[in-house]
């Protein structure tokens, strides 16, 4: 088998995987970026066709690139999201091999340093490795999915696509982060009945007082607060994506919005038992604290509104998430028509290739900001909340990157 040596390994050629090859590149260390499929290959082949990005186009700057969009305050589609991390391939002309999928990371045999990257064209030596595969690589999907019964089908986000591949009936969307209401919505208007099961949620307005959420969230700081300066880190790391839909009317999307197109809202699926669905009874207890939230960072913004240096409207407050009374706790799938659950219940990492001790007791990789603890020289970057808030976006792979190129040009030196 084919055997190169190089210093540095980049898996996956995603945006952040080719961001930290610019940074590498800007340090003139020779590296190369290993692609199981084209770059950009997740967002060309497992995003639904009317996917857009949540963050607007003038936030999803990266390293030494060129800037392409001429609507900064537009939302780029999964095909223009692909575009883009193409054209900055090019333009940083990064070393990617594509079409070559990595089968095993390891340590070296004992004696040496560094690591072996198996792939299916051979084999990687380096004296370190990134890991850019990115945090949405397998659908989380509840282990009582099993339970349906054979007459509704089940799909995950990774494999929806759009309302004709489901069949005719009710649909229960299982999930309210921003993939479970825009996919309500969606499913909604092609006619089918929609039951969307509401667990914990970030409730937030797509505009606030004239200006996207998300200048907001720069402007104020929140998207810049570090990993080591967050209380609770891990929480962060797994709160669900805020409910925001990029569309050119920038208009917002809740459980407000959609109850008004006709879209039925339980609590929390806990157990499929018999072809019954059976659903918590607090989702007025969730909805309360999902709007207590947001009124606090409205807060936030306002208080810090008279320090910008920017025009913005007046303050305003939204309406209390509405709830049915009593909640519906149970539904029998057959008997209500429904035909399909769409598991839209979050995305994970897929490093089973990663053959290190490096995970917890929950299979996730024990990191400390990306620098993986317990293999030296090994990084990994994607991930929610990484370094910062802002690490959840494209946007924040430049400074992610940039602080990880230096400790690892700084272990290479040593």
């Amino acid at each position: 088998m084919t055997r190169s040596h190089v210093p540095v390994v980049v898996v996956g050629a995603g945006h952040a995987g080719l961001a930290m090859s610019r940074r590498l590149t800007e340090r003139a260390i020779e590296h190369v970026v290993l692609e199981r499929g084209t770059v950009a290959n997740s967002w060309r082949t497992e995003r639904w066709d009317s996917l857009r990005l949540l963050t607007p186009n003038w936030h999803n700057g990266l390293p030494g690139g060129a800037n392409h969009v001429d609507d900064p305050d537009g939302y780029m589609t999964a095909a223009e999201t692909a575009a883009m991390i193409d054209r900055y391939a090019s333009d940083i002309a990064a070393p990617v091999v594509d079409r070559t999928r990595v089968t095993a990371l390891r340590a070296r045999a004992r004696g040496s340093t560094g690591y072996e990257v198996a792939t299916d064209r051979g084999v990687w030596a380096s004296a370190a490795v990134v890991v850019a595969t990115g945090g949405c690589s397998r659908a989380s999907v509840p282990a009582f999915a099993g339970a349906l019964p054979s007459s509704v089908a089940s799909v995950t986000a990774l494999e929806y696509r759009n309302p004709a591949q489901l069949a005719e009936g009710g649909v229960v969307v299982v999930g309210a982060s921003a993939t479970g209401v825009q996919l309500a919505e969606e499913i909604c208007a092609s006619g089918r009945p929609v039951t969307l099961s509401v667990g914990e949620h970030v409730r937030m307005p797509r505009t606030y007082r004239g200006r996207d959420i998300f200048w907001w969230s720069e402007a104020v700081g929140v998207l810049g607060e570090r990993y080591d300066e967050v209380d609770d880190i891990v929480r962060v790391r797994h709160l669900p994506s805020p409910q925001l839909i990029g569309t050119p009317t920038r208009r917002s999307i809740d459980l407000n919005a959609l109850q008004d197109l006709g879209v039925r809202i339980v609590g929390r699926l806990g157990r499929i038992r018999e072809g019954v669905a059976q659903f918590s009874g607090g989702l007025a207890n969730v909805c309360r604290l999902a709007d207590l939230k947001l009124d606090r960072l409205l807060q936030r913004f306002d208080d810090a509104a008279a320090e910008l240096d920017a025009d913005v409207g007046p303050p305003e407050r939204f309406p209390p998430t509405r709830t049915p009374s009593p909640s519906i706790t149970q539904i029998d799938l057959a008997a209500n028509g429904i035909r399909t659950v769409v598991w839209a219940t979050g995305l994970q990492p897929d490093h089973s290739w990663v053959e290190l001790d490096v995970f917890d007791h929950a299979g996730r990789m024990r990191h400390d900001g990306g620098v993986v603890t317990g293999a030296q020289g090994a990084y990994v970057l994607g991930l929610g909340a990484l370094r910062r808030r802002r690490s959840s976006y494209i946007a924040g792979a430049d400074a992610d990157t940039a602080d990880l190129a230096d400790h690892l040009h700084a272990q290479l030196r040593s």
